[in-house]
């Protein structure tokens, strides 16, 4: 009898890449107390506690803005704001010196965990807080004295480094000490923005109460280049309340992962802080499950358009003449061209895919795949097909299958597998052409 892999085997599997992508690399993860509050939250710990155990190395940003507000409830006490930012007296200080003391010792302790049968179970992690950050005032704005509230005057990245490679969690807060012995606060995206510069670390991570950003239809953008999360950013601006901090952990996230895009970090995610597993299902999984922000950068991956029928064909025609290709007319490729995804560079098409859906049975046809010869030794084949996997989920296809002569072996090495021509859609299958033998492999998504 054979027994079929789990989805347990299968997904460890496909997770195997990314854990070694991921090792040794620094990730800043920016953690609201939205967050904190909510009862996923042990979850979320569970998670990092498995980031840092496959060698991940983390450093941890809390805020504790609900926390403080609901004790300045509980005293009948409010503070005024100005710019968007809270005016912390000294009155207003004890109250976030108190949560957000609070909100340390409490991640502290359930970092500390250790329990038999809980996900942390064997875990023995090292979590350092300390002086890392240094504030100094934000001084007085239009006549307005912001008192203790304050902005970050330098970062101890030698300190935080050593800690990480000795296989700690640096924990910071937003609280900081200055050179003069006071204490700031801070605002939490700032402090994980600036850190994640300063590291160079390889990603910024944001938990927020939705999916990622979400567009007009309800789907979490999958992607975001920093100019179009500029544009995006500044709708929702518009769209948002003025006054009292109330910018959404959204907006928040939104800026600082912009902020950081644009000063080298290469990938922010923004994912759900209510989603069990989101953690893991973003960073060791190819599709994600959020929003990430990613560098501009010369090559872009976008939707073909009437103007690139030129260039598609330059691509294609060598590929033609060689029998690889099925040829297509100008004609037809004017009628088809929305179906197709380029990879431009410096105004030259280097890569196209086209993607022909059949609703009915639930598939797709990955088609007329090519890469321009001085840039095949990247993974752009790979980019094509990762965007054409995203197309086809946002359709609600299941299956992604490819007619090849010449590729089988690169096709079976992202994951397909070789089937006979009854796979393939009853009008696919009539079009078949059995002189030019080519082989049907498919992807299950």
């Amino acid at each position: 009898m054979k027994i079929r892999s789990t989805a347990l085997v299968k997904g460890f599997r496909q997770s195997a890449p990314y854990v070694n992508a991921h090792r040794d690399k620094t990730m800043v993860i920016m953690l609201g107390g939205e967050a904190v509050a909510d009862g996923n939250f042990s979850n979320i710990i569970s998670d990092l506690a498995l980031l840092h155990s496959l060698g991940v190395k983390i450093v941890l940003v809390h805020g504790a803005r609900p926390q403080i507000n609901h004790l300045f409830e509980q005293n009948n006490h409010s503070t005024p704001y100005h710019k968007g930012i809270r005016v912390t007296d000294e009155t207003s200080l004890n109250y976030v010196m108190q949560a957000a003391g609070q909100l340390q010792l409490a991640i502290t302790a359930q970092l500390s965990m250790s329990l038999s049968n809980t996900p942390m179970a064997g875990t023995q992690l090292n979590v350092v807080s300390g002086n890392f950050v240094i504030s100094q005032p934000l001084g007085v704005d239009d006549g307005v004295d912001y008192c203790h509230s304050g902005r970050i005057r330098r970062i101890d990245v030698e300190g935080i480094n050593r800690m990480l490679n000795q296989g700690s969690i640096v924990l910071l807060g937003p609280i900081a000490s200055s050179v003069t012995g006071e204490s700031f606060n801070l605002l939490s995206e700032e402090v994980a923005t600036k850190v994640a510069i300063k590291l160079k670390a390889d990603k910024l991570i944001g938990f927020c109460s939705e999916q990622g950003i979400i567009d007009e239809k309800g789907n979490a953008v999958a992607e975001l280049f920093p100019k179009d999360a500029e544009k995006m950013l500044s709708n929702l601006e518009n769209q948002s309340e003025s006054g009292a901090g109330n910018s959404s952990g959204t907006l928040r996230f939104l800026r600082a992962a912009t902020a950081a895009c644009r000063a080298g970090v290469p990938r922010s995610h923004l994912i759900s802080y209510k989603v069990d597993g989101a953690l893991i299902q973003e960073l060791f999984s190819l599709d994600g499950i959020g929003t990430q922000i990613v560098e501009a950068s010369a090559e872009q991956v976008r939707v073909a358009n009437i103007d690139d029928i030129g260039g598609i064909l330059d691509l294609i025609y060598p590929l033609e003449e060689q029998g690889i290709l099925v040829r297509r007319s100008r004609e037809q490729l004017e009628q088809e061209i929305h179906q197709f995804t380029i990879i431009e560079k410096d105004g030259l098409i280097i890569g196209c895919a086209a993607l022909y859906p059949y609703h009915d049975e639930r598939m797709a046809e990955m088609a007329c795949v090519a890469i321009h010869p001085e840039y095949r030794d990247g993974n752009r084949g790979l980019l094509l097909l990762n965007h054409m996997r995203l197309q086809s989920k946002a359709q609600g296809i299941e299956h992604i299958f490819v007619l090849t002569t010449h590729s089988l072996h690169w096709f079976r090495e992202q994951g397909f597998h070789e089937m006979d021509v009854n796979f393939l859609p009853s009008h696919k299958q009539n079009l078949y052409n059995y002189q030019r033998k080519s082989k049907i492999l498919a992807l299950e998504l």
